[in-house]
């Protein structure tokens, strides 16, 4: 695995730490530059086996993570992080492959890019991850505010920090945008094509995504996800997060 030089960035401030997990290593090569020229300290890996051990040692702030590689592919590398960390994860897949990036989502991934692709607009995607992940105490406070209860859930918009009967719960940049804009609307049904425009201003994309988002919050704020009682499926519309108000 190679890795930049040095971890401080313009008056010593910490410069984020982004593994690029890519077997071409021309392509590589680009992403890193990229990165490197955005302010990003950069490790590179070019199987899923070196990702993993990477992943260990250099503790990304993000990983950047090619579906195709030797050893281990993409989406397994995708399991075994998300199995123990909630760090940002961007997959890379081959153009047309609707059921692999809908597969990396459900997997954990917060986002895709398909090949061919800007690498500006990759570090555009990262730069945004980033911003959504950064720990509450690094982000200007917010003003004093009450909890927010929906049935066993807890939100406090201070420290965005959701528990379950009185449990923290950890959830990846995208599932926190897309719960705490229900916390915000509670009662309120959404079409998908609403959410994606107002939770991640996306103006185009695939409606699935937001089935697969709310999928994974489902395996994490309800009791019984097969049987959710908080985020709802109004059939025919969206969705809706706790009881329609009056």
């Amino acid at each position: 695995m190679n890795s930049g030089p040095s971890s401080a960035g313009p008056g010593g401030m910490r410069r984020h730490r982004v593994l690029v997990v890519e077997d071409d290593p021309m392509m590589a090569e680009v992403i890193a530059s990229y990165l490197n020229h955005a302010g990003m300290l950069v490790a590179v890996a070019s199987d899923g086996v070196m990702a993993l051990d990477g992943f260990a040692a250099f503790n990304p702030d993000l990983v950047i993570l090619d579906r195709m590689l030797p050893r281990l592919d993409g989406t397994h590398v995708c399991r075994k992080l998300r199995e123990q960390s909630s760090v940002p994860i961007i997959l890379v897949t081959a153009l047309g492959e609707q059921d692999d990036r809908i597969h990396g989502l459900e997997l954990g991934a917060d986002d895709y890019v398909t090949k061919p692709f800007s690498p500006r607009e990759l570090v555009l995607r990262a730069q945004a991850l980033l911003r959504r992940s950064a720990p509450a105490q690094q982000q200007p406070p917010e003003p004093p505010s009450h909890l927010q209860r929906i049935e066993d859930l807890t939100f406090d918009p201070t420290t965005r920090q959701v528990t379950k009967a009185g449990k923290p719960l950890r959830f990846t940049g995208r599932e926190r945008d897309l719960l705490e804009f229900f916390f915000a609307n509670p009662g309120t049904t959404f079409r998908k094509d609403e959410l994606m425009q107002r939770v991640w201003q996306w103006q185009v994309g695939d409606s699935s995504m937001v089935s697969v988002y709310v999928r994974r919050l489902r395996e994490k704020i309800e009791t019984d996800p097969a049987n959710p009682t908080v985020l709802i499926t109004v059939w025919g519309v969206g969705y809706r997060f706790g009881p329609t108000q009056p």
